[in-house]
């Protein structure tokens, strides 16, 4: 008794995301997702959280994953967009994330000079290799690119609702969803995020206790909650801070027991394929919210 209404690819860490109406769901997460990271001289990963005009490249890449486009959509025309050519075949290189060492296939100097110059700092990019093997950790542990964490991230309506309305009684605006960066956002089945009666997607944050769920062909399993971080404090059309929303409402109402402050929830795939606008979401099992 739910829908997807919106599937949303990030192909560059860090940098805007892409919404689709169709999606293949690969044992890593969305096709291409995340599978592309900035960095900097020595291998950090860069982040909204130090770098918030990363929001403001949009990528794109084609369905095969051989080709990506970098824009720059800071309103001022002074870059034009950058074509590459994906390749595979570079030296490795070593990268950081989180302070664990992964391996990066450096996308050649073009990428790097095109980087630097809009972020005002010198800076890389990478691709995931084919050899990479990372497993992330939580209920269902499962494969993940460049995420933070587990690979799908889903968010619904009713919990986005439920905040902007904790914060409209602060007198704070409301916030679009591009601020929670989701891969897959949920609605209820009547479409207009409110308690049918059998809905379950209409109730704000039922996504924490959803431990196995069925989108057309394709299965997730439950991982854990998404802690959240400064990145939601970003304006995303506009790649700069903008005061202490959503994370002071969100301390009010959304602290973890291990700490921090949680929004939606990760998953792992248990299942590949392809996912759709439209198609309803079946919890096959549920479990209790982890705060």
């Amino acid at each position: 008794m739910a829908n997807v209404v919106d599937l949303i690819c990030y192909p560059v860490k860090g940098c805007a995301g892409t919404s689709m109406s169709d999606a293949l769901l690969t044992p890593a997460g969305l096709a291409h997702d995340r599978s592309f990271m900035v960095i900097s001289e020595d291998g950090i990963f860069r982040t909204q959280r130090r770098h918030p005009r990363l929001a403001l490249i949009r990528p794109a890449v084609s369905t095969d994953g051989t080709r990506l486009t970098l824009d720059a959509a800071d309103g001022t025309g002074r870059m034009g967009p950058l074509w590459l050519d994906v390749t595979t075949s570079a030296p490795r290189r070593g990268v950081d994330l989180f302070g664990t060492a992964f391996r990066g296939i450096d996308q050649g100097d073009a990428a790097a000079a095109w980087l630097s110059e809009f972020l005002g700092t010198p800076s890389r990019l990478v691709r995931v290799p084919p050899e990479h093997d990372r497993i992330t950790d939580g209920l269902t542990p499962g494969p993940s690119g460049y995420a933070d964490s587990s690979a799908v991230h889903l968010l619904s309506r009713a919990s986005l609702a439920l905040l902007n309305q904790r914060m409209a009684e602060r007198g704070t605006p409301a916030l679009s969803m591009d601020r929670f960066r989701p891969n897959i956002v949920l609605d209820s089945h009547n479409g207009h995020g409110r308690d049918s009666g059998s809905d379950w997607a209409a109730l704000p944050h039922a996504e924490d206790r959803a431990r196995r769920i069925s989108i057309g062909g394709a299965a997730l399993g439950y991982a854990k909650l998404a802690v959240r971080c400064a990145v939601t404090l970003v304006e995303q059309e506009a790649g700069a801070r903008q005061g202490p929303e959503p994370l002071r409402t969100l301390a009010s109402y959304r602290r973890a027991a291990s700490g921090g402050v949680v929004f939606g929830a990760k998953f792992s795939v248990i299942t590949p394929g392809k996912l759709s606008v439209g198609d309803e979401v079946v919890v096959q099992e549920w479990g209790d919210a982890d705060l």
